[in-house]
């Protein structure tokens, strides 16, 4: 079955079935509860980033250099990657567009956030943040990036088996806006995300869950744990 380990902040690592491992917003170095460091990735086939802000690029250029990894996200985010930072291997998506990779279908779903670009002193890539909606192994999972509570979110109801969201608030939606999403999504699992990084996102995930009741099962991670599903 399929693995998400988390490694703080909105950095999970994904491992089909096959082996396949996917990253998502690898902001390891300057994380605070990053269990990992770049230089600890070894194999990698895939790396994907939500948005363009750097506590979700992070490592992420440095890693798919140093692993081969294919790098997917907007078209603006990849452009910025294969002409500033020299990395060929590259796929671009966009909101509401789905590509089937040799892993699985991943689509890019809307989120309500900024989305400057990491390191782009020109401007030139300015992009609008998302999701992801990553089906692999008869599986489903939503890693919705840094948003506000969206209505779009409707548009997944039953279709998610693992729902990664933000519940730090200031910056993203907070606990009770996550609970909203989580009756809007309906997914089977709900594991809490972009929170206790820094003191403006603290947060406690143990009463997120309380709040979450039965709508869902709460799985929280820490640094370094991993979900089966």
């Amino acid at each position: 079955m399929p693995k998400l380990t988390f490694h703080g902040h909105s950095c999970f690592t994904l491992v089909a079935n096959d082996g396949t491992v996917m990253l998502i917003d690898p902001f390891l170095s300057g994380n605070p509860l990053a269990d990992i460091g770049p230089d600890a990735v070894g194999k990698c086939e895939y790396v994907l980033f939500t948005h363009g802000h750097g506590d979700h690029i992070g490592d992420g250029f440095e890693i798919a250099k140093n692993t081969g990894a294919q790098v997917i996200s907007t078209f603006e985010i990849v452009a910025f990657a294969q002409q500033v930072k020299g990395i060929e291997n590259a796929h671009p998506l966009h909101i509401g567009g789905g590509y089937n990779f040799p892993v699985g279908y991943i689509k890019m779903t809307p989120a309500l956030h900024g989305g400057a670009v990491e390191g782009d002193e020109s401007g030139c890539y300015t992009t609008v943040p998302g999701g992801f909606l990553i089906t692999l192994d008869g599986c489903t999972v939503y890693h919705a990036g840094d948003t506000a509570l969206i209505t779009d979110m409707e548009l997944l109801k039953g279709k998610v088996d693992v729902a990664c969201l933000p519940i730090g608030d200031n910056f993203t939606m907070g606990p009770e806006d996550a609970v909203r999403a989580v009756e809007m999504i309906e997914p089977k699992t709900v594991i809490p995300m972009h929170y206790n990084t820094f003191d403006v996102i603290k947060k406690d995930p143990v009463a997120f869950a309380k709040q979450i009741g039965s709508r869902a099962q709460v799985v929280i991670l820490e640094p370094g744990q991993s979900h089966d599903f």
